[in-house]
């Protein structure tokens, strides 16, 4: 923060990023959500990254979501159902959330939630790099695995590219 305070270049760049509501699906190849536990209070609940996220997903858009912000697709739905229904997933694990001493704390448990949504949760020991491609949605397990679900992200976006010129 001592930095930021003293960067007057980024505090411009960051006043000027759009609201979650403007940003529209048509206009980006996808969307990245990074993990941390902030996802889990406010963009789990809110109504416009449910629609974002539905809106890249039904556009044939692969979406991808690391750590804590897997549980952001607790509302998220596709024809109707759940999106994480019978989908392969993986996100911060209920063990990593105890070695943190935040499951008293958080508004629920990823994995847990993630399990009750129909998703099939698989998982590596805590804290290693662990990432899921199921078709358009990649989920990485923990802060360790940021860089493999990017890898996994743009892997998925280099097939469609290559789909979309064959």
């Amino acid at each position: 923060m001592a930095r930021f305070k003293q960067d007057k270049r980024a505090q411009k760049e960051l006043s000027q990023t759009l609201k979650l509501a403007e940003v529209k699906a048509e206009d980006y190849d996808t969307v990245f959500y990074p993990g941390g536990h902030g996802p889990m209070w406010d963009l789990a609940e809110d109504p416009n990254s449910i629609a974002l996220l539905e809106s890249f997903y039904n556009a044939g858009k692969p979406i991808a979501l690391v750590c804590h912000s897997p549980g952001v697709l607790r509302h998220v739905t596709y024809k109707g159902e759940p999106l994480l229904k019978g989908k392969r997933v993986t996100g911060f694990t209920n063990g990593e959330e105890e070695e943190v001493q935040l499951t008293k704390v958080v508004p629920f448990l990823v994995e847990d939630e993630l399990l009750r949504l129909g998703a099939i949760f698989e998982k590596l020991k805590n804290w290693q790099p662990f990432s899921i491609i199921d078709g358009r949605l990649i989920t990485g397990q923990n802060p360790a695995s940021s860089t493999s679900t990017a890898r996994d992200l743009l892997k998925v976006l280099g097939q469609q590219a290559v789909a979309a010129t064959s």
